[in-house]
């Protein structure tokens, strides 16, 4: 239940006290509309009672504040509704000393209650940040105003563009915190508001500053350079320069002229399709771990973890164990991929005590935690061994009839296969409800994204383990059923199809990509698939049979021509490692006569086609297939699709992922374009009858229950 905790303690003088408000609002403190309406008549009630020499702020739980509800932010406020600034705007007209006690999180609409405090004390394990960015949003309660005049405008946006968590002695160095002790902050902050009693210095009275030892007048450059180093508005930035604009009011204008630039500057953002699409991903973030139908569990412990191969895949994911605490042993019979992978392993390590990120012993202790072999038998107490070798389902099924005999009843067996059958790999074993998929995405010791892949078989304590681990490993987990590719690789497949198609067409690899990156993608299909190597997307094309067939000649002639992408300097791209270190795509007029050639030969004419054709059938291809997977139940839910391609594809977070931004053009929309790239191209166009039936009822993805009620029905 949500309460203020109102107690008095004896003040500095007799008949003096000082108020401690504690907010108790489980899990994270949430300063929601209703309890900001119980923090604001405490206030005033505190206020108003003379014995009262100044109020302090604390937080129940473990922490001071995780901030807003977010849920609030999707609702009309009324003129009776109170909000945390109205809270803010009672501490910045009181006529008492407020204290902030900060334990665990101040973030977001809790460190701007902080910063309208005249002080903050903080324990060492506190964490302060303004993390609106990430949901397109700014700081709406004060924190673009007071922030610039206690550290400088160009560390607050640097803080806030960020969006990032920073330790209290990063916080008390900016100049945020006032003092950091060890334990019991409110006793800290009594006594230090027994010390100042009546002194008030509020953020308000000082005059924001641009930063130490920088002159007023390089105001205007410095907010220009911010401005330039952003990405545009429509493509991801526009929260960001909202953002800056708010911070130059906070330098040009007066306080109470600057609190109103930021209230409409967060009225506007609030109201925006990129923050709705962030915020969608916010929420169905938190939704992955709820599994209809699964009988609850308890998961099993992990302390000790195994890997199977130690090439590219297999290092990631022991550095990943070992970055999590986790001793783990890699297995593999091949010398030379060992040795590359112990100096992978030690060059990561080496590589983020430079960047400061580790100290030596960190990284030494690390290092260690990871065991090379080529003995299975040291796997034999492993709580669980993820196999990471070629993908070949034969092979794959050898390595798990091998550890099946050698680990110890309670372990779970892992694949980290991208595309096939978890069940068949299963069956090799004595233990399938003991089996799972754990898909990791290339880096794995850096991508965000984990597909966990429910076997027919696998135990509700097995999913409970893996959805236990991935958090573990800091790692964003989604439910997949075992289908061919999962979600992720089976919706890419539909992608690079129409990428490929497009080529054949006569468009260049360069434009699709282009076009893809003008929509927000970090890169497009075809540099894609130099980065993951093109004799992969070969194998799982031919690994398909019949229906894998299609449009793969030309990837089978740039195998045979030893263009396997990024690893060997050309692909559909050429690289050179004087240009961007390697990485950098260099269109290859080659390639494009390659595509016109086997266009040539299979009766494909050259064709025009405009970049929102472009744009549209790379998009529509994944919204389709999406589609398909919700009918057929291997996605639970249409913001599950949408984390994965947000997570693991690069699919602009600002536009929502796939499915959202099916509803954004409009379901119908999407439907009468899908259908007519069936009429023009073929069969493979073929509406989903989910995505035909929500269109014919005028319903959403994931905006309404459309979608649900279609899929449970």
């Amino acid at each position: 239940m949500a309460e203020i905790r109102a107690q008095s303690f004896d003040g500095a003088a007799p008949g003096e006290t000082i108020r401690v408000l504690t907010l108790d609002n489980p899990p994270v403190n949430a300063l929601s509309f209703a309890f900001s309406a119980q923090l604001l008549a405490d206030v005033e009630a505190a206020e108003n009672d003379a014995s009262v020499s100044a109020i302090v702020f604390a937080g129940a739980n473990g922490l001071f504040s995780g901030g807003a509800d977010v849920n609030d932010f999707n609702a009309e406020p009324t003129s009776d509704t109170k909000t945390i600034r109205d809270v803010i705007a009672a501490v910045e007209a009181g006529k008492k000393t407020y204290v902030a006690a900060i334990d665990g999180n101040a973030l977001g609409g809790g460190l701007e209650l902080s910063l309208a405090c005249d002080y903050r004390v903080a324990t060492q394990r506190s964490k302060a940040g303004l993390p609106e960015i990430k949901l397109g949003l700014l700081p709406g309660a004060g924190g673009t105003q007071r922030l610039p005049r206690a550290i400088g405008a160009q560390s607050a946006l640097e803080f806030m563009l960020k969006g990032n968590s920073h330790s209290a002695e990063k916080a008390k160095d900016l100049g945020i915190v006032d003092e950091i002790v060890e334990e019991d902050v409110v006793g800290a902050a009594i006594a230090l508001a027994k010390r100042v009693r009546s002194e008030k210095r509020r953020l308000s009275q000082r005059k924001a500053f641009i930063g130490k030892g920088i002159p007023a007048q390089a105001g205007p450059f410095v907010v220009s350079q911010a401005h330039k180093l952003l990405p545009p508005e429509g493509n991801g930035g526009y929260a960001a320069h909202k953002l800056v604009d708010a911070v130059e009011a906070a330098v040009e204008l007066p306080f109470e002229f600057g609190i109103a630039r930021e209230a409409r500057l967060f009225e506007e953002l609030v109201r925006s399709e990129p923050s709705f699409a962030l915020r969608h991903i916010f929420f169905a973030e938190r939704e992955l771990s709820k599994i209809p139908g699964l009988p609850a569990a308890e998961a099993l412990p992990i302390a000790k973890a195994g890997v199977v191969g130690a090439g590219t895949m297999g290092s990631g994911i022991a550095i990943t164990f070992a970055q999590a605490g986790i001793p783990v042993v890699v297995v593999d019979s091949n010398d030379e991929a060992v040795d590359k992978a112990r100096q992978t392993v030690m060059g990561m390590f080496m590589y983020q005590v430079q960047k400061g990120k580790l100290t030596q012993e960190q990284a030494w202790r690390r290092g260690q935690s990871i065991t090379f072999t080529d003995d299975y038998a040291e796997l034999a107490d492993a709580d669980i061994v993820v196999e990471a070798v070629f993908e070949d389902l034969a092979v794959k099924k050898g390595v798990f009839e091998k550890l099946d005999a050698i680990v110890k009843p309670s372990t779970i067996l892992a694949t980290n296969t991208s595309t096939l059958d978890v069940d068949a790999m299963a069956s090799a074993t004595r233990r399938p409800d003991k089996f799972i998929g754990l898909h990791f995405f290339v880096p794995a010791n850096i991508m965000p994204l984990l597909e966990i892949v429910r076997g027919a078989k696998s135990s509700p304590e097995t999913i409970a383990t893996a959805f236990k681990l991935g958090k573990t490993l800091r790692k964003t987990s989604v439910l997949s059923a075992n289908a061919f590719g999962f979600i992720g690789n089976r919706m890419i497949f539909d992608y690079a199809r129409e990428a490929i198609a497009l080529a054949e067409e006569g468009v260049s690899p360069a434009r699709v990509d282009a076009v893809m990156k003008a929509f927000g993608f970090p890169m497009g299909p075809f540099a894609m698939s130099d980065l993951s190597g093109i004799d992969v997307a070969w194998h799982i094309a031919r690994s398909r049979g019949d229906e894998g067939k299609g449009r793969t000649r030309v990837i089978e002639r740039l195998v045979e021509m030893k263009r396997l992408g990024q690893k060997s300097m050309a692909g559909y791209f050429r690289y050179d490692k004087a240009v961007g270190k390697g990485r950098e795509p260099i269109p290859d007029p080659e390639v494009e006569a390659l595509f016109a050639e086997e266009a040539r030969n299979v009766g494909i004419a050259p064709r025009q086609a405009s970049d929102d054709e472009i744009r549209d059938r790379l998009l529509f291809a994944l919204i389709n297939r999406g589609a398909y997977l919700l009918e057929e139940g291997v996605a639970l839910r249409p913001g599950d699709i949408d984390i994965v391609y947000v997570y693991g594809y690069g699919f602009p977070a600002h536009r929502g992922g796939p499915m959202w931004y099916a509803d954004v053009v409009g379901v119908e929309v999407a439907r009468a374009r899908i259908e007519q790239f069936r009429a023009e191209f073929g069969p493979q166009w073929t509406p989903a009858p989910l995505l035909a039936e929500i269109a014919a009822r005028g319903g959403t993805f994931a905006r309404d229950d459309s979608a649900k009620a279609l899929i449970s029905a």
